[in-house]
């Protein structure tokens, strides 16, 4: 792994960088400029003590980009300008750009908006500071080093460096090559003329500067020139001269100064001593610590700089010493030290707050699992069998029976359906406090959808004598992308309080477009009743959790005050609101808009349901359940439907008795001993490599995740207590849909081989052979037909698809009627898709072809039909 540290740009921050790696044993390469990678993985231990260490030296891990960046810039820059003997680069922002592989636009916006100046004023600072530092230091004329720092004459240099300084780079020179000849006059009287009377008379200090020199004043100011106390010292130890800054920091005056032993000025005058024979001793000293004290007690900390001077036959004649007044240094170190303390504790207490926080969330998170998996066994414990007792009920209500075990077998079945939605209504909520509730994205037909489910709702509707109307608006796509489940759930909660809360009159459910464009439409869903309505009072609080509309609501009409809660926390979540308006004593109407995407996808588990037909009983169901009660009232409903049942007790015995059996279709239960439902139905599809329809079984409603059925290649599920209704439309759908896909339909066209198309045994029950119904039947069937195959031919002709759209449409109904192969009713279906939205055309125009082919077939033969009925 890379790091980057910052203010990396020296070999003492390197060997400093080495160092703190080499103390926790890491790998590692200098990559670049402030960049280290690391050859194997840092733990965050070893991590946090590299930041220490780093830190106490002054440099720093950056982890964000944009820091990384801006520090690369200056690095390069800094690297570029004072530490390579190179020339500098002639156009710099070509060489940064491709250094650090970014446009050099965007380096400049953002080192602009980070460091508050920009790279070229950057630049131009620290090439001013290295011609400093070439003029002071170095032997390089001015011309010379304008070469170098790449301007374009010494002229250009000039006018650069005295805008940025003030000062033309000749003053730099001087101090450079004058330094030393005026310090090396101060306290010597032998070299003063004393003929040059012009002079004024000098003082005690200015007696000893060589007046023959003409230097005096130059003299002076550069002693003035540093803002540093500066001293000189004859070889005795006596002060010579002093500054002005000397003068402040003891609170004595030069007069008083000069003359004195140096050593009374500091707190620890034999250290000092020490100091100044070091001077001496190796002709120079850096950075040596001392305190300087003030004649009113105040103290100074100093580092002592040193050198001796001489005259021009070598001869040593004093000591030059400048204090560098470090106070204000140490003040921000400490406070640097008491901050970095402060921080370490600050960070010590984060970390005991994160710590706790997290085992409080861990605690948190435990509770709710807890919570859902309490719910989820409650659930699957309580709907077992509930699944069995409602069921059988509705299995004995279908047998001859006296008035009063009617009566007693629906208080029990009703028991039994407001114990599932009470359970259902509990579980909902549970996963809105948990933040469990998901939405889907997934194609459906919406009208078909909301069809098949208001279905559920007839019974109760009839026993009520209550009317029910649906109206859906036709300008609303056929197929929409959306979580079909919780519209579902929506409605079914408005619907349900509908119909408890109405006595007598109608329930209109209506859904219209509000708003249409290229990829969404939305919807406005309507469910209007009129029963006993709410007061204006309690409107908003019905949306509460267990919240009615009045304290006897639940008394007289049941229920837990939770089914509108939950219709909001789904519809508000999906960007809709919803709205109710209601009047006392003459119904309400609850309302909510939603928006669905646009798709050309094909529609999957949309489910329509179909009456029982009695001709569709060569079906052979396996039933995988474990649970003996839920076996029998399966293997009963199987009966009813007239299918084969063969039952296994896990998903292991399923594949043994696939193996050596044959079957339709499977209804897998997904929790089971020995193999799950999931583990055998994945066994089946790879293992087995079989394509039966499988159709999942569960109780826990919290678990049932619709994907990873699908994952695992089941074809559908359904809830328990199991609808009979949906269980026989899913069992004929899937089926159905197989044997399309598995036997291809061969239309013979050659008259005199051409088999019978026609069965009248459907005809024949519905009319209980009458034949009078069975003639006029036949008749607008023989009166329709005709017309609507040749507007069949002439829309795909055209190309006009709603014709075509509308005249396959209508023709469908009359196959089942007739008793034409549902193959061909199938068949009709694709064509109508493509109609609908001109996916997928390869084969239509055949298959037109084949449906005209038999409704004429099917014509010819009723007309022979009806002819021998009527004579």
């Amino acid at each position: 792994m890379k790091l980057f540290i910052r203010n990396m740009v020296s070999n003492r921050c390197k060997a400093a960088v080495k160092e703190e790696l080499n103390k926790l044993k890491l790998h590692f390469i200098f990559v670049d400029l402030g960049e280290v990678e690391i050859m194997e993985n840092i733990t965050m231990d070893q991590r946090e003590l590299l930041t220490k260490g780093l830190r106490t030296i002054g440099l720093e891990i950056i982890d964000d980009t944009r820091s990384v960046i801006i520090e690369k810039i200056k690095t390069t820059i800094i690297d570029m300008v004072h530490n390579s003997d190179e020339l500098i680069k002639t156009n710099f922002s070509d060489f940064l750009s491709e250094k650090l592989r970014y446009n050099y636009t965007y380096l400049s916006n953002l080192f602009s908006e980070i460091h508050g100046t920009t790279i070229e004023h950057f630049i131009i600072s620290h090439k001013i500071e290295r011609i400093k530092e070439l003029l002071m230091y170095g032997e390089l004329s001015i011309a010379e080093i304008a070469w170098k720092m790449n301007y374009s004459s010494a002229a250009h240099l000039s006018n650069q460096f005295k805008q940025v300084t003030g000062f033309s780079p000749s003053y730099y020179k001087q101090l450079k090559d004058k330094r030393r000849s005026p310090i090396e006059e101060i306290g010597n009287p032998a070299r003063i003329d004393h003929h040059r009377s012009t002079f004024p008379k000098a003082s005690p200090v200015n007696k000893q500067i060589d007046l023959k020199t003409g230097d005096s004043h130059y003299a002076r100011s550069l002693i003035e020139a540093t803002l540093d106390p500066l001293v000189t010292i004859s070889p005795e130890g006596k002060i010579t001269d002093v500054n002005e800054a000397t003068v402040k920091i003891t609170g004595m005056s030069r007069e008083k100064l000069t003359g004195t032993d140096f050593l009374n000025y500091f707190t620890e005058p034999q250290k000092a001593r020490e100091v100044y024979q070091k001077v001496y001793a190796y002709g120079s000293v850096a950075n040596s610590p001392l305190t300087l004290r003030h004649t009113n007690g105040q103290l100074t900390d100093v580092l002592f700089n040193g050198s001796v001077y001489k005259n021009d036959d070598g001869q040593v004649k004093g000591v030059v010493i400048v204090a560098r007044d470090v106070t204000e240094q140490k003040k921000i170190a400490l406070k640097l030290t008491e901050a970095m303390v402060f921080a370490e504790k600050l960070t010590l207490k984060a970390e005991e707050a994160k710590i706790k926080a997290e085992h409080a969330t861990l605690i948190a998170e435990n509770a709710v699992k807890a919570k859902q998996q309490f719910l989820s066994n409650m659930s699957h414990e309580i709907r077992t069998p509930m699944n069995a007792i409602i069921g059988f009920a509705k299995v004995l209500l279908k047998t001859d029976l006296s008035e009063k075990q009617k009566e007693y077998l629906n208080a029990i079945k009703l028991s039994g359906d407001a114990l599932i939605v009470l359970i259902n209504d509990i579980l909902d909520l549970a996963k809105v406090d948990a933040g469990k509730m998901t939405f889907e994205q997934v194609p459906f037909k919406i009208a078909l959808s909301i069809s098949a489910m208001l279905q559920l709702f007839e019974q109760k509707i009839q026993e009520k004598n209550l009317k029910l109307v649906k109206e859906f608006d036709d300008r609303i796509p056929e197929v929409l992308l959306g979580d079909p489940v919780r519209l579902h759930q929506i409605i079914m909660n408005l619907v349900s309080n509908a119909v408890k809360f109405t006595s007598e009159g109608k329930i209109t459910v209506s859904v219209s477009l509000l708003d249409e464009d290229d990829e969404k439409v939305t919807l406005e869903f309507a469910v209007t009743d009129t029963g006993i309505g709410i007061l204006d009072t309690k409107i908003e609080k019905i949306f509460e959790n267990f919240q009615q509309a009045s304290s006897g609501t639940s008394r007289l009409y049941g229920g837990t005050g939770l089914g509108l809660a939950i219709v909001k926390q789904l519809v508000e979540p999906q960007g809709g609101k919803i709205q109710v308006i209601s009047k006392i004593n003459e119904g309400s109407t609850f309302s909510f808009i939603l928006s669905f995407q646009k798709t050309n996808a094909t529609a999957e588990f949309d489910t329509e349901f179909v009456e029982l037909n009695e001709e569709m009983n060569d079906i052979n169901v396996l039933v995988v359940e474990d649970i003996v009660l839920n076996q029998l009232l399966m293997r009963t409903l199987l009966d009813e439907f007239n299918f084969n049942c063969d039952v296994a007790g896990n998903g292991k015995i399923a594949i043994e008795k696939m193996q050596s059996n044959s079957y339709d279709v499977i209804l897998m239960d997904l929790q089971m001993p020995e193999m799950t439902g999931f583990e055998a139905t994945e066994y089946i599809r790879k293992e087995l490599d079989s394509d039966i329809p499988i159709i999942a079984l569960t109780a826990d409603v919290t678990t049932v995740d619709l994907a990873k059925c699908k994952a695992v290649g089941m074809n559908d599920y359904i809830a328990k207590p199991v609808d009979e209704r949906l269980l026989y439309s899913k069992i004929i759908g899937l089926v159905r849909k197989r044997s399309t896909v598995s036997e291809p339909i061969e239309i013979k066209t050659d008259e005199t081989s051409q088999a019978k198309c026609t069965d009248l045994h459907y005809l024949i029950r519905r009319t209980k052979s009458n034949p009078i119904l069975m003639m006029e039947m036949i008749s607008q069937y023989l009166e329709q037909t005709p017309p609507l195959i040749c507007a069949m031919k002439k829309g795909l002709k055209e190309k006009d698809w709603n014709s075509l759209y509308t005249a396959v449409h209508k023709l469908i109904p009359s196959f089942s009627i007739m008793g034409i192969s549902v193959d061909f009713e199938n068949i009709a279906k694709k064509v109508q898709d493509y109609a609908s939205n001109q996916q997928q055309s390869e084969g239509i125009p055949e298959m037109v072809l084949e449906l005209a082919t038999v409704c004429e077939q099917a014509c010819v033969e009723l007309t022979a039909e009806y002819n021998s009925i009527k004579n």
